[in-house]
């Protein structure tokens, strides 16, 4: 798409809220939308939204899973996960833009009974409880991104900054049983995570963590130092083969703790 024509479809995505349906496969849940989130949301056939995302939902929860997603946007992933995760799971979804995070917990309302029920958080997550600036993308509300780190180079510029509140990863535990699967997309702000996570990370939770490249380095230390292998969970080919450093979608597995269904190489 080109750039002007781009920039027209923003203009007119602003405040359009869309109501659409998971994918069959997915659970077939009722989902609130909006391109303001991410232009592809005009499509109305959601198999093309991020089917790589599904797909890794519905391959890493188990039913009755605690699942939390760290920069939900609208929920494709939780909504995803809460189908997996079936009735007696739980998925706690975080999501630090209020509008977008509204969206999310009308989503939430709407499960049937058959999924997990989702709890919204909205606040930022880092390493430190408090307030936080949030910028907010020109572009695409998906590009938000904590103040105080550069965030995607898709982000464009910001068009304000708003203060949100903000909390110390492992205060999480403190209102919300731990997880055993857990998302994070935060736009470059995953170091400033995973420093506040330490005792999260002792829970051995599968990790999936999408890294930008300039934070490989620091991703990859901290998730070795807690006994954790690395994988691409991008990779197609099964089983999937050990990685040394981050990339940018990083599957993270509990070292010891390979899962047959996961196919991962010895």
């Amino acid at each position: 798409m080109s750039a002007p024509l781009r920039w027209m479809f923003a203009r007119l995505s602003r405040g359009v809220v869309l109501k659409r349906e998971m994918p069959l496969e997915h659970g077939g849940a009722r989902i609130c939308l909006s391109p303001e989130a991410s232009l592809k949301f005009w499509r109305r056939d959601s198999r093309r939204y991020d089917p790589g995302l599904m797909a890794l939902a519905k391959e890493l929860v188990r039913p009755g899973a605690v699942v939390w997603d760290i920069g939900a946007n609208v929920g494709l992933f939780a909504l995803a996960a809460a189908f997996a995760a079936g009735s007696e799971g739980q998925v706690v979804a975080v999501e630090a833009d209020p509008w977008v995070a509204g969206l999310l917990g009308r989503s939430a309302e709407r499960l049937p009974p058959s999924h997990a029920p989702i709890t919204v958080v909205q606040a930022a997550v880092c390493d430190r409880s408090g307030r936080a600036g949030l910028a907010i993308s020109s572009r695409s509300r998906a590009a938000n991104h904590l103040a105080e780190v550069q965030g995607s180079p898709l982000a464009g510029r910001a068009s304000r900054v708003e203060s949100v509140s903000c909390l110390a990863f492992d205060d999480l535990l403190l209102s919300h049983p731990g997880p055993s699967v857990l998302k994070i997309d935060v736009e470059s702000a995953e170091v400033l995570v995973l420093r506040g996570a330490g005792k999260v990370l002792k829970l051995q939770p599968i990790v999936l963590c999408e890294v930008e490249c300039g934070n490989v380095a620091a991703v990859s230390d901290a998730l070795h130092r807690q006994g954790y292998e690395l994988f691409d969970a991008e990779e197609t080919a099964r089983p999937r083969r050990r990685i040394s450093a981050a990339t940018f979608n990083t599957l993270a597995i509990p070292g010891g703790a390979m899962s047959e269904t996961l196919r991962v190489a010895p």
